[in-house]
């Protein structure tokens, strides 16, 4: 174990644009990304958290450093830092077929609502998310969001013709998300099929739209119109899957 020196944290902060690199500054998040496998590069604990965090990390090959609040303040996106902050490389998912039930995120930005999604996506058992267009995944908010489920789902970025490709070479039945769609709570469909969710102001991009053999709606009282992203798609992906639990 070494002091991080300022000209390290000043690296390391710019180092926090590099999309290969995943910053976790919560302790659960870390312990759930170890637990998959996912290995350390650096840890940096805060001075007077040692005795607390040392000992979770004593079993993997990282060099450790400690530092001060500041510096973990600097390094971490969390209103309140837990004092400890882990950095470890991201190795993309390769784009490739679904084995089951897949969510598709076509064109959604917002880290939080993402990151939701992928949550409620690994607790449905979807162990297939496709991130088409929309916010990166090492996006820190939207780890954070996800509560480390990104670890235990297999989630790839691609751009609208490579998804497009994938759909038409497998033939994969999507349904997607449509305030004018089937009512949810009357809709069923056996077999793999993905679930569309598609950007807030836009819905489903005209793209993915053409491709998609359904399309299912939430139904709503007093005029109201639509529901958060993130919202109506965790409802749809449990009403799809209710009969597994």
């Amino acid at each position: 174990m070494q002091n991080a020196s300022k000209n390290f944290i000043k690296e390391l902060k710019k180092q926090k644009r590099n999309s290969c690199l995943l910053f976790l500054d919560n302790i659960k998040i870390i312990k759930d990304a170890l637990k998959v496998g996912v290995k350390p590069k650096y840890i940096l604990i805060q001075n007077d958290k040692v005795d607390e965090f040392e000992k979770i990390f004593q079993d993997y090959q990282a060099i450790i450093y400690t530092t001060t609040h500041i510096a973990i303040e600097m390094l971490s996106d969390n209103k309140t830092p837990q004092g400890v902050v882990c950095i470890t490389e991201y190795l993309p998912n390769m784009v490739i077929e679904p084995k089951s039930d897949f969510l598709v995120i076509d064109g959604l930005q917002d880290p939080g609502n993402v990151g939701t999604l992928i949550r409620t996506a690994c607790a449905c058992g979807i162990k297939y998310v496709y991130l088409v267009e929309s916010v990166n995944v090492t996006n820190t908010k939207l780890i954070r969001s996800s509560v480390g489920t990104i670890f235990q789902t297999r989630v790839m970025e691609t751009s609208k013709e490579e998804f497009i490709e994938l759909v038409k070479k497998y033939n994969l039945p999507l349904i997607k998300a449509d305030m004018y769609g089937k009512n949810i709570f009357t809709f069923n469909l056996s077999g793999t099929k993905g679930i569309v969710i598609g950007n807030e102001g836009h819905g489903v991009s005209q793209e993915l739209s053409s491709l998609c053999k359904y399309s299912v709606a939430l139904p709503m009282k007093n005029n109201v119109e639509s529901l958060n992203a993130s919202i109506a798609g965790s409802i749809i992906m449990y009403e799809l899957h209710k009969d597994e639990f």
